[in-house]
């Protein structure tokens, strides 16, 4: 049997990259990137600030972009106005339009220093506009402001997106997630799977165990869950009711079988009882996934549909078990 594809790195870097952060690391500085042609620029930046910050540098707006896009995101981006291959301003537009990178903090840094120029900045997406020759004491407030800025809207958009009986994610940042993952498997080619799973006849323990006991099995079993994902980048939600998903990037079709499986003998293992369930004596539940590598020409409902029939299956043949499709 194939081993499951579940550590690989699928993303496609430039051979002239920094070392990128492993998916299981955490940094523990704001991590900024510049993007700037000037390398006098870049040097004296990176100096300045890298006592303070994570720097990642890029001399052109296609590296740059690149950078954006590695496992571990800038929290900040310097972005110069004049680049070779596209100016910032564009670099800051496909920034902003795109979900995955839009909540990201801009600042411009130019020589142009006429208002047009700024308020051009602004209307792309800039969040500040700094005009060189840079007094540093300056950047380095507006920046650590800005940073601030951003933990706080990252606090509270955490806040907005979980859900409030399981604490695990609630359905709106599923949606989300599965949109950006969605992207970064077609720009890699690489393979992304879902799990849709469903607590088994869970009605009918609500009307024999009443809906308190109810809610203390949800919260348990999103728990256990929560931890049997062993990778930073996989994703569990809350999709409704009883149901649950599960978003695995850069996982193929046996790596995300296998999770199921595993996924499926945890919740077996609480022996939670469910003396009135036609499966069995406790609570089971039932599991579909579906696996595919997309292209610019699918939609991720492709994918939902797929591992919707898959869960439907399992149900329909006897639930407690795990039914999988290959796209």
């Amino acid at each position: 049997m194939l081993a499951p594809l579940r550590n690989s790195n699928w993303n496609s870097m430039d051979s002239t990259h920094q070392p990128a952060v492993e998916s299981g690391e955490k940094h523990h500085r704001p991590r900024i990137l510049i993007i700037d042609d000037a390398v006098e620029t870049l040097r004296f930046l990176g100096e300045e600030l890298k006592e303070e910050y994570e720097i990642v540098l890029a001399t052109n707006a296609e590296l740059g972009l690149r950078r954006v896009l590695s496992i571990v995101p800038p929290d900040l981006i310097l972005l110069d106005v004049v680049l070779p291959d596209m100016d910032g301003y564009e670099v800051c537009r496909r920034l902003k339009a795109d979900l995955s990178t839009s909540h990201i903090p801009v600042v411009f840094i130019s020589a142009r220093s006429e208002e047009d120029d700024e308020t051009l900045g602004f209307a792309c997406g800039g969040v500040d506009y700094i005009a060189k020759p840079f007094r540093m004491p300056i950047v380095k407030a507006r920046i650590k402001t800005h940073l601030e800025l951003k933990r706080r809207g990252d606090i509270l958009q955490s806040l907005s997106s979980i859900d409030g009986l399981t604490e695990v994610a609630n359905r709106r940042h599923y949606d989300e997630v599965l949109e950006i993952e969605w992207r970064r498997s077609v720009r890699n080619c690489a393979p992304i799977s879902l799990i849709f799973l469903d607590i088994d006849h869970f009605k009918l323990y609500n009307d024999t165990y009443g809906h308190l006991l109810g809610d203390d099995c949800l919260k348990l079993v999103a728990r256990t869950l929560a931890n049997a994902l062993n990778r930073p980048g996989d994703f569990l939600a809350r999709y409704g009711g009883e149901e649950f998903v599960v978003v695995l990037p850069r996982t193929d079709h046996v790596g995300a079988e296998h999770l199921a499986e595993e996924l499926r003998k945890a919740i077996f293992s609480l022996e939670i009882p469910h003396e009135t369930a036609p499966t069995a004596h406790c609570i089971t539940i039932s599991l579909g996934t579906a696996t595919m590598i997309p292209s610019a020409t699918h939609e991720s409902c492709v994918l939902v549909e797929a591992v919707d029939k898959m869960l439907y299956i399992a149900k329909k043949e006897g639930r407690n078990q795990v039914r999988s499709i290959s796209l």
